[in-house]
């Protein structure tokens, strides 16, 4: 038997989450696989505010009781996280799993939180004192640590509107179909005026975090195309070094010699 409560607000769901040790709980599509009997559970999937998805001037904001069908949906969520969630297990799982859930899993291997690390995303955080906002760079501390107070829910996850439609993405995993991803690349690319103004890349399911080294990045910034190719190979060999990768179901260096093709095919696709 679950035992738990059951939220029909958020200012329901906040009460008890400060009152009460319990583990949120909105599709469930990792928790009911642990079938942990020594928690309570949060249930809160009936939470209306949770639900949404709207857009103000800078951001999409995905709630975060969301799930990937209901963003597959809506006209308003950007492409490039259509695409991520597409390639979720299969549609039961999409139609139960949330945004915020891939994220409090706090697993380097969630599809959708590769995307907000490229997309420089940010998170709404609510407790009954307020609501916070942090980088999700900064939310993720490492492997299963999250920047989460024990009082604190997932609201929002707020993706920029701009500067993200020329992207690359790709999932490398053992099968088409229901395969968690061994390695997972997402690239945001962005010029002005003849000018780099965004070489975003991320890698997903080969450390602890999603990676993304943007002093690295940095090299490219400001540089026109034909600059940019004249340090390519310099760019290239500060990636390899920085790249120390754990061991999955393939080798280290497996999954190191993918990332690096990965990231090549991204800077050439944008003509570097």
């Amino acid at each position: 038997m679950v035992n738990g409560y059951i939220a029909r607000s958020l200012t329901e769901a906040l009460k008890i989450r400060a009152e009460k040790d319990v583990v949120p709980y909105a599709g469930g599509t990792d928790l009911m696989v642990e079938n942990r009997k020594d928690v309570e559970y949060l249930f809160i999937n009936k939470v209306p505010e949770l639900k949404k998805i709207s857009v103000d001037d800078e951001y999409v904001r995905i709630g975060a009781g969301v799930t990937f069908t209901e963003a597959l949906e809506n006209n308003d969520v950007p492409e490039l996280m259509k695409e991520a969630v597409s390639r979720i297990a299969a549609p039961a799982i999409r139609n139960a799993g949330t945004f915020g859930g891939n994220l409090g899993n706090g697993s380097a291997k969630a599809d959708s939180v590769l995307i907000e690390f490229v997309t420089d995303s940010k998170l709404c955080l609510a407790s009954e004192k307020g609501e916070r906002i942090v980088d999700v760079d900064k939310f993720y501390l490492g492997r299963k640590k999250l920047d989460l107070k024990s009082d604190e829910l997932i609201k929002e996850i707020l993706i920029p509107k701009k500067g993200i439609d020329n992207y690359s993405y790709e999932k490398v995993g053992g099968r088409n179909a229901l395969a968690i991803s061994r390695i997972s690349f997402a690239g945001v690319f962005g010029t002005e005026n003849g000018r780099i103004v965004k070489a975003a890349a991320a890698f997903g399911a080969v450390s602890d975090t999603v990676l993304r080294f943007k002093d690295i990045e940095e090299k490219l910034i400001g540089k026109t195309i034909d600059e940019a190719k004249a340090i390519k190979d310099e760019y290239l060999k500060a990636y390899a070094e920085r790249m120390v990768l754990t061991r999955g179901r393939v080798s280290a260096e497996y999954r190191k010699s993918v990332c690096m093709n990965l990231l090549k095919e991204f800077l050439s696709k944008n003509g570097i």
